[in-house]
């Protein structure tokens, strides 16, 4: 290699690519703690799209119709971290140096949020590639609604051998090809490496015939990873416009360490002190000081900041400035209101769908869909098209059996601007869980909508029948889960996902039908406050009550006739109904303190699900009652009997609650 100050354009390219290894090297090194082989292996890739192929602008990362890159392999971090502090996102050479240091901004893996131009959070393998395509479909549906002057987009991937063994990647393969989203183009990082050594362990199919069968556009480079022929597969994918593609790379990963190339030991801990020495010594590298980066490789980099500047200039006057989707003013007001007068009993899911439809004829970027569910779950915008290949106008989404990718699709649509929602049976949940999660973490507004809520279900029996499904969701931080007890706390749910603006939500309904409350005993900040006194027979007639029962769902309603019966025996009741656990935390004390005042202790809670959780509310002289089996196979009636969840049997423990308390 030329020294650094070369300018003939081959050396430069040498030295930026070189630029980003070192930078690699040196931040795990530095950490003690990482994975350098990757995204040493990478660099020529990266270097191409961000320099070459991709429309960004590090002035303007939130730019609408910039071309989002999702690395995928969010183990090879460091990657993404070189590059955007290299082309000018914000980033520091300082936070490369604190790279996995508490307080940092460049994390084990790139989390959305914490720096300027990472476009998810990804770690967790396989999510990554299935958020791209909620991306990709997501620029398809925006292009529809507002044309190439305003969306005209890619979004590019990098996935590894990892990602592409992870069955949500071949959930969200097979759904990308059906959709024929031509707008995603995926690099395969065939390195043959895994934390437990060469991938033929474990891993030997053909991967360019699967992604073909799938309907994908498929290049194979092998080893010839030349920076011409990278950016050359790159283009022909962008001209590919009916199909994905992806785009096999044959990497060695730790290129150039004399020792550790192409060996297990490059890819989850550092090279090495002396073996960082040798490797930079194989590049030629101009200094052995950690984090020296060349003046020359740091100004062509930074070239990316005008040339991004010029394409948002030219977008601002052909787009007029498109900021995004927004709420209107008053987009809330006057929603449906049930009287039991009108309608006595209702499925809670009945009633999500009929708000749904109000919902959606006021928020045009409500969209979503079903994991082929819709005639049980009822979440379909009526009158509205559906979304399928080539045709992208629509609001309703055919996600097919695939949750797992539901879960990323509805992120990845969440994250290009759409108030976007998945809907299933609780139980499924389970399958769902790393995109929920992720959600969270994120602090995204996704929203996901879950029924069939508890052992009510009824005949499908144990194996569709949710038990801790709930509790698993409550323990996850920085997420509503909501259960309403009826009509009016649905509206009021759906209502409160929709405003979310940095955190998900999750509605969950019940497959049987529900008493409707009156609406005045339904305060209209039921689920924002968390809780709510529903019910009480000692108003006027002394502070406290002997008993309070806290219940969510249907359990409500079960608890509401168990306080008649209380109440006949003069045990003083007050009935609780709690639709969202997280909110009423949120409060302050004294609201707290107001609906459960800390002088009464005896307390029943009630809920078909897992007891988990509930013994913060039921205190040390109260009880729960809850699940702490798997369900059956019966009526839903006959199952609530035979589970003990009956206002009789609510009645005798609130019973002996309160001489317990008493004594």
């Amino acid at each position: 290699m030329s020294a650094p100050g070369t300018t003939t354009a081959a050396d430069l390219d040498t030295l930026c690519v070189n630029t980003i290894r070192t930078l690699a090297m040196d931040g795990v090194q530095q950490a003690n703690s990482g994975h350098p082989g990757t995204p040493m292996a990478l660099a020529p890739i990266a270097y191409v799209l961000y320099t070459r192929v991709m429309r960004h602008s590090p002035e303007h990362p939130d730019w609408p119709d910039r071309d989002r890159f999702v690395l995928s392999a969010g183990h090879a971090s460091m990657l993404l971290y070189s590059l955007l502090y290299l082309t000018g996102y914000g980033l520091e050479l300082d936070d490369l140096r604190r790279f996995r240091q508490l307080g940092a901004p460049t994390a084990g893996h790139p989390e959305y949020g914490h720096v300027p131009g990472i476009e998810a959070t990804t770690g967790p393998l396989g999510q990554g590639i299935a958020m791209s395509t909620g991306l990709a479909l997501g620029e398809r549906m925006l292009n529809a609604r507002l044309g190439d002057d305003v969306i005209d987009h890619y979004t590019f991937c990098i996935a590894s051998d990892g990602d592409l063994q992870e069955g949500v990647s071949g959930e969200a393969g097979s759904l990308t090809g059906h959709l024929r989203l031509g707008r995603l183009i995926v690099f395969y990082d065939d390195n043959h490496i895994s934390i437990e050594g060469d991938t033929k362990l474990a891993f030997s199919e053909d991967v360019a015939g699967r992604y073909e069968a799938y309907g994908w556009h498929v290049q194979n480079l092998g080893e010839d990873l030349a920076l011409d022929r990278v950016e050359q597969a790159a283009r022909a994918a962008v001209d590919v416009d009916d199909r994905p593609s992806l785009i096999i790379c044959r990497t060695h990963i730790a290129p150039g360490a004399p020792n550790k190339q192409d060996t297990h030991g490059a890819h989850g801990a550092p090279l090495g002190s002396e073996e960082v020495r040798l490797t930079k010594q194989v590049y030629g590298w101009p200094s052995d000081e950690p984090f020296h980066v060349p003046d020359a490789a740091l100004a062509h980099f930074r070239a990316c900041v005008d040339r991004g500047r010029a394409w948002h200039a030219e977008w601002l006057e052909r787009s007029s400035g498109w900021r995004g989707f927004s709420l209107l003013d008053g987009w809330d007001d006057d929603p449906p209101v049930y009287r039991p007068q009108d309608i006595p009993m209702i499925a809670t899911r009945k009633v999500g769908g009929e708000i749904l439809d109000w919902a959606a004829g006021r928020v045009d970027h409500l969209v979503g869909g079903s994991a082929d569910l819709a005639p049980s779950t009822l979440q379909t915008i009526p009158d509205a098209d559906s979304v399928g290949p080539g045709r992208y106008a629509g609001r309703n989404l055919h996600f097919g059996i695939r949750e797992h990718t539901m879960g990323a699709v509805v992120n990845g649509l969440t994250l290009s601007g759409f108030k976007a929602f998945g809907s299933g049976f609780l139980i499924f949940s389970d399958y769902m869980k790393p995109a929920l999660r992720l959600a969270s973490l994120m602090r995204i507004p996704s929203i996901f909508i879950f029924t069939h809520d508890s052992i009510g279900l009824g005949e499908d029996g144990p194996t569709h029948q949710p038990i801790e499904q709930l509790a698993m969701l409550r323990a996850q931080p920085n997420v509503y889960v909501v259960r309403p007890a009826g009509t009016n706390e649905t509206t009021q749910a759906y209502r409160f996902a929709i405003f979310r603006t940095d955190t998900p939500t999750v509605i969950v309904l019940s497959r049987q039908g529900l008493p409707v409350w009156r609406p005045a005993g339904v305060p209209p900040d039921a689920v924002e406050r968390g809780a709510y006194v529903l019910r009480e027979s000692f108003r006027g007639r002394r502070a406290d009550p002997d008993l309070i029962l806290i219940a969510t769902g249907s359990e409500v309603h079960l608890c509401n006739r168990a306080a008649a019966l209380l109440e006949t025996g003069g045990v003083a009741t007050r009935l609780v109904s709690m639709p969202c656990v997280e909110r009423f935390e949120e409060q302050d004390a004294d609201y707290r303190d107001e609906v459960l005042p800390p002088s009464v202790r005896a307390r029943v809670c009630v809920e078909a699900l897992s007891p988990w959780g509930w013994d913060r509310y039921a205190g040390d002289h109260g009880a729960v009652i809850g699940m702490d089996t798997f369900g059956a196979s019966a009526p839903a009636r006959d199952l609530f009997a035979h589970f003990g969840f009956t206002p009789e049997r609510v009645a005798e423990v609130g019973r002996a609650v309160v001489e317990r308390a008493e004594g």
